[in-house]
């Protein structure tokens, strides 16, 4: 497969071996192929310029894989390595089909002989027995044991965390052990969290099973759990060892959690690559619907698509000091809307759905984006089925109240990633009149206090 290396200064350096196709859908065209762009600014008009020596390579490296013919990927092959450069905690990404059967791969990130797989009670009986299996494969010699928790946002805190430590010190794991997310956000996240903790830092690997862990949450290190008041408000950044993306996973996932993690792919579009939100716009119907026979396809490439966009951020920004903000375009208000509407009401990426199209319409309102990229942005949130607006009973000042906790937030003042300019670039700012904020706020809220 080819391996594409993203690191601090966006050099990236494409060494292909045995080539698949990029995915096409079928009657649509291939996938974008605009190249990620990155900026030390707080504005991302700079991007272009920064990678504007860079794209000619990648998107050539891109077309030439979507355009070659025949050589169909033989069975559990990675098509595709995305490698995070951050130095020595550098990893890769690996994606492609029947991965998970691919013990030797994870064998290969295991430093130790203990392994604790932390699953829930969703995912345990579909992939539990054979993740354990092909591991102990690779290596009869390691001790592989496992933890299962309950599943959903609202078990996603301390107390249920407090389960992965309680195993791994009965087990008396120590310090070389490793621990296996297997499942979505709130696994990863928390499994990382208890990684980072346990004996002061163990190690671990993200095996990621829904399109949200897939393309957001397990890229980048961000690990934690929830508090009463605020989301994400306990946690570390701790890199995985590396990712591990079984596309096929995805079939089993209903259209919920899909389009759920198809609204961070919108993200992607609207903050980054015009080229991957119009081929959004062009191929939607076929991500949010796995029971479609191009689903398979479509949602690889969206997959690649993200996490080399998610790469090239992280190695740029690892610990949000910058640019990375930039990725939480309507999290600040779609956070206020799972925290008031209480952990697990809204998948996240249901309530990142709310907030894109609350950031697109405060945008416009600003007059930083003509009305036509708001209605693009807001027409292809409703068109995965996502919710656009917040709970009937929620108020402006619920949300003020709950925005004014965000972890983006500087000395008092609340800061938001807005669009601002061309479709593909965004701002962090504070520097917004807070009467256009009410105004939008007061056009979505249906309580008005």
């Amino acid at each position: 497969g080819s391996v594409i290396r993203v690191n601090s200064t966006m050099e990236r350096s494409v060494a292909t071996a045995r080539r698949r196709p990029t995915p096409r859908v079928a009657g649509r065209g291939s996938r974008a192929r605009g190249p990620p762009r990155t900026s030390k600014t707080y504005h991302a008009g700079g991007w272009r310029r920064a990678a504007a020596s860079l794209r000619g390579g990648l998107a050539s490296t891109l077309r030439a894989v979507s355009q070659e013919k025949g050589g169909s990927m033989t069975e559990s092959e990675v098509s595709h390595q995305v490698d995070v450069d951050l130095g020595d905690r550098s990893y890769p990404i690996y994606i492609g089909e029947n991965l998970l059967d691919r013990g030797d791969l994870l064998r290969k990130h295991i430093p130790g002989k203990q392994v604790l797989i932390v699953t829930n009670e969703t995912i345990a009986p579909i992939y539990l027995e054979r993740v354990t299996r092909v591991i102990r494969e690779a290596d009869p010699a390691l001790q592989v044991e496992s933890v299962v928790l309950p599943d959903g946002e609202q078990h996603k805190n301390t107390e249920v965390l407090m389960k992965v430590w309680d195993r791994a010190m009965e087990l008396r794991f120590n310090r070389k052990a490793t621990f296996v997310a297997l499942g979505g956000g709130v696994i990863g996240d928390m499994t990382g969290f208890a990684a980072s903790a346990f004996q002061r830092g163990v190690h671990f690997i993200q095996v990621p099973t829904t399109v949200m862990a897939m393309v957001d949450s397990s890229v980048g290190g961000k690990t934690g759990v929830n508090h009463p008041l605020g989301k994400n408000m306990i946690g570390a950044f701790y890199q995985p060892n590396c990712v591990l993306i079984d596309t096929l996973a995805l079939r089993s996932l209903p259209n919920r959690e899909t389009a759920s993690g198809v609204s961070e792919i919108i993200k992607y579009g609207l903050i980054w690559d015009a080229d991957l939100f119009k081929w959004l716009e062009e191929n939607i119907d076929s991500l949010v619907d796995s029971g479609k026979p191009e689903f398979g396809e479509a949602i690889a490439s969206a997959v690649e698509r993200s996490c080399l966009i998610k790469a090239a951020v992280v190695a740029q920004d690892e610990r949000e000091g910058g640019i990375r903000a930039f990725l939480n375009l309507g999290h600040t208000f779609g956070h206020a809307v799972e925290t008031f509407s209480g952990y697990g009401t809204y998948l996240h990426g249901e309530a990142v759905g709310v907030g894109l199209a609350m950031a697109a319409d405060l945008s416009a309102r600003l007059g930083w984006i003509t009305e036509d990229i708001r209605d693009r942005a807001i027409a292809l949130v409703q068109r995965c089925d996502l919710p656009t607006r917040p709970p009937k009973d929620m108020t402006p000042d619920d949300f003020i109240q709950l925005m004014a906790v965000d972890k983006k937030n500087v000395d008092g003042s609340l800061r938001l990633v807005l669009l601002r300019g061309e479709l593909g670039t965004c701002v962090v700012t504070s520097e917004f009149e807070n009467a256009k904020l009410m105004d939008t706020l007061n056009e979505y809220c249906e309580a008005l206090g």
